[in-house]
């Protein structure tokens, strides 16, 4: 995940969002609040029903109600790491009973997962800062340097979450793989901007433009998880990231 907005960025000559899979593409979704069961168990609509629907046919109440389970069990996550965490805390945090959590989710692992693809998003969102958005005149090297600001501003901000997702990566294979899949897509787009860069003539054009993204995007994911998570050493933050983008452009002998 942390690999992937690096990606996205550095070198990247445009930003763009990247969403994973809708909610109603996560699993088996049940929407039965509101509704009730007449004679031989059919369900019979009520004014609840009616509602206008959000995507994916959930009702606008159903939407802020999963809205507020998404956000409780991150909370919990963070207080309580993925295996010690309970339904019934995430439930009470988001001020629902216990048995209202499996209209929305089937299990703590899918929700977690929709929990992760959330972050996931945001860490690839565009900037909010617009000293920190490319603008013309950028040099590849200013790139890099944004680049790498944003996503550990981002990843600091959300450390706790993002040490449970990089555990829980590690034995869920549904995490790993969604991490896995977004890192080859900004892979590839950050290969092309090597590629694209070895082309003007200021990148070194002996480099393996596929394994040179790879190998410093997973740098700087590796990078963010030990400083930012496990707190392997202390390190100024203006410091790091001009020693992390110097790593880059020197890797790719990159001249602006």
């Amino acid at each position: 995940m942390q690999v992937a907005f690096v990606f996205s960025h550095a070198g990247s000559l445009e930003h763009r969002s990247v969403t994973g899979q809708g909610a109603t593409d996560r699993g088996t979704v049940r929407y039965w609040s509101g509704s009730s069961r007449g004679v031989g168990g059919q369900v019979v609509s009520t004014t609840e029903d009616n509602e206008t629907r959000a995507a994916g046919g959930q009702t606008a109440r159903g939407a802020k109600t999963r809205s507020r389970l998404v956000a409780a069990a991150k909370e919990i996550f963070e207080r309580d790491g993925f295996l010690d965490a309970r339904i019934t805390d995430i439930s009470k945090r988001a001020g629902f009973s216990h048995g209202a959590f499996y209209h929305y989710f089937d299990s703590k692992e899918q929700l977690f997962r929709e929990v992760a693809e959330i972050q996931e998003d945001r860490l690839t969102a565009p900037p909010e800062d617009p000293e920190l958005a490319h603008v013309d005149g950028d040099t590849p090297t200013d790139r890099i340097r944004k680049a790498n600001r944003r996503y550990l501003l981002r990843y600091r901000a959300e450390s706790q979450i993002m040490g449970v997702i990089e555990q829980v990566s590690r034995y869920d294979a549904p995490v790993n793989e969604a991490r896995m899949a977004r890192q080859k897509h900004f892979a590839e787009r950050s290969e092309r901007a090597i590629r694209h860069w070895q082309q003007e003539g200021i990148a070194d054009p002996g480099i393996d433009a596929a394994l040179a993204a790879d190998a410093l995007g997973a740098m700087i994911g590796r990078f963010a998880e030990l400083w930012l998570v496990q707190g392997y050493r202390a390190y100024d933050f203006d410091h790091a990231v001009e020693q992390l983008t110097k790593i880059w452009t020197n890797a790719l002998r990159l001249e602006n």
